[in-house]
């Protein structure tokens, strides 16, 4: 097949447009591939003088993988930015640009499954009472942190929950995850309680800006909230209550999974409530409730407990 001229620019422009048009990626995450490919691109551009995509081949691959490796990247940062190049190479493939796939061949580093902190039901509690209830915003900041916990929600769906998406009466939501990807998750009495209070108490008073009317939670300005206050909300709310633990907004979708897990719900259940396209995401969990139940063993099993005291 006859190499077809193009050059990084268009190629990336390209690129661009295929993960946000026939992929329908959310925002962050087509930045998050940019940016990789970028880094791929400039170094064998810079070191091999490859100014056509089209001839990508294993050996540039290989030598980019030696790069991450050397700069000490953690496997699973390796793993995401191989990833990274696949789809890139993919789509050179779609466009006809590229005759064969040089990633093919190649087997990048096995990802490490890191086990999330996960926080107790008891340590939910504390941290969510914990919250300011004295100040104006407290109510909105303890509506936030039970739709976390009772749905699962990743910070970006949180911030992006719109009211015409959240029945009271029913007890459902409808979030738009990854892809654009709409799902319904059943909310908690808890949960409804203090959106209720907090629509009722702070959100009526606020005027909201131009386009951001059907936001759910949103500050003074009127505006929809930033993950960065919401990590910050969370981190705060995890020193006043004294936990420990690495937490964050995650950390609850995390404590949500595994208490429905460890209570005997079913994993595709699971797996739908949470969003997740494959099944083996959701499977994580399982090795969570693994790791309580050999928690449990050592401490409360005769046998176990005596051989602690050795």
């Amino acid at each position: 097949m006859e190499t077809i001229q193009t050059d990084w620019k268009s190629a990336l422009k390209g690129y661009e447009d295929y993960l946000a048009l026939e992929r329908g990626l959310s925002e962050n995450s087509i930045l998050a591939y940019m940016r990789d490919i970028r880094q791929f691109a400039k170094l064998i551009e810079t070191s091999e003088g490859l100014t056509n995509p089209a001839l990508i081949n294993i050996t540039h691959v290989e030598g980019y993988l030696s790069y991450l490796f050397d700069n000490g990247l953690a496997k699973n940062s390796q793993a995401r930015k191989l990833s990274g190049v696949r789809c890139f190479c993919k789509f050179l493939r779609i466009e006809g640009v590229m005759d064969i796939n040089p990633i093919e061949l190649i087997e990048g580093p096995r990802p490490e499954r890191k086990l999330p902190d996960v926080l107790t039901v008891e340590e939910i509690e504390r941290l969510i009472s914990s919250i300011d209830m004295s100040r104006k915003e407290g109510v909105r900041n303890k509506a936030m942190l039970e739709v976390l916990y009772s749905c699962g929600l990743r910070v970006s769906e949180l911030t992006s929950l719109k009211m015409s998406r959240v029945d009271l009466i029913d007890g459902l939501i409808r979030v738009v995850g990854k892809g654009n990807k709409e799902r319904v998750i059943p909310i908690g009495n808890q949960a409804c309680d203090a959106i209720d209070d907090y629509l009722s108490y702070y959100r009526a008073e606020i005027t909201p800006s131009y386009g951001y009317e059907d936001f759910l939670f949103m500050g003074k300005k009127g505006v929809e909230l930033t993950r960065q206050m919401v990590f910050t909300l969370i981190k705060r709310s995890a020193i006043t209550a004294g936990i420990r633990k690495n937490v964050s907004p995650h950390t609850f979708r995390h404590s949500f999974a595994t208490h429905l897990i460890e209570a005997g719900a079913d994993l595709r259940a699971v797996q739908e409530m949470l969003g997740h396209a494959q099944i083996t995401t959701t499977e994580i969990y399982t090795h969570l409730d693994k790791r309580y139940l050999e928690e449990q063993v050592t401490r409360y099993h005769p046998r176990a407990l005596a051989q602690s005291e050795v």
